[in-house]
């Protein structure tokens, strides 16, 4: 996984999802503003987290991470994931339907779970 690690590489990288977003017939930018919000928030939590569990790791801690398996960035989105090449050799709407159907309704369950945690903590 590549890092963001300038202003410059993050508004490149903004500007390339922006043009991706606009090509799919997008009426204008407050269509996609909240796809793009939870992609730059999905990406920077695995970043996060991977340098997370690494510090972890040398103090000897456990590390439960927020996203496991196939719901990590590095597994769906980044270009060598072990899940992104399973949803590009599927058919064409296989990353929308995982996006829309899997992944999202994930990410509300654990927004309920965190919840229900604080709730009852």
């Amino acid at each position: 996984m590549t890092t963001i690690d300038t202003q410059t590489a993050l508004d490149a990288k903004i500007k390339s999802v922006c043009d991706v977003l606009r090509r799919s017939n997008c009426a204008g930018a407050l269509q996609y503003v909240p796809e793009l919000s939870w992609l730059l928030f999905l990406r920077f939590l695995d970043e996060r987290e991977v340098s997370e569990h690494g510090d972890a790791k040398i103090q000897g801690i456990p590390f439960k991470p927020t996203l496991t398996g196939r719901y990590c960035w590095r597994s769906w989105a980044d270009r060598g994931g072990r899940h992104r090449k399973k949803l590009q050799d599927g058919t064409r709407g296989d990353t929308f339907e995982f996006l829309e159907q899997d992944l999202l309704p994930n990410l509300k369950k654990l927004g309920a779970d965190a919840l229900q945690r604080r709730a009852n903590g």
